[in-house]
């Protein structure tokens, strides 16, 4: 069982930064998605980013030009760079790894932009 530990969350005035890492507990081969998944109160998990060897990343729209995310498979981590936060970013936010169809997921960060 990949165990995943994530990093980097907190409070933030809107329009600021926070990265965010992810670290698992053994080597992710780089054909094997990592990503980062949000939830918001009362709302759904979804996908936010989601990088793997071969591909162009993944981002979910409203995202996009504003998050990068990258892996550095040497230390076993993913990290979400996220830029001009809105308050809409609020949420809890999930390091994941999909492996042979298995979700693996973090214990999360809270990530909370104040308008």
């Amino acid at each position: 069982q990949v165990q995943l530990v994530e990093s980097g969350g907190g409070w933030v005035p809107a329009g600021g930064s926070l990265t965010l890492s992810c670290t698992a507990s053994e080597t992710i081969f780089s054909s094997i998605p990592m990503g980062w998944y949000r939830q918001a109160p009362g709302k759904q998990r979804e996908l936010v980013a989601r990088i793997r060897s071969g591909r162009d990343p993944d981002y979910k729209d409203s995202v996009m030009g504003r998050f990068t995310i990258s892996r550095d498979n040497a230390k076993r981590s993913v990290y979400l760079q996220m830029n001009r936060l809105k308050p809409e970013d609020t949420a809890v936010y999930y390091c994941n790894v999909r492996d042979s169809g298995i979700n693996h997921w973090g214990q999360g960060t809270q990530v909370t932009v104040s308008s």
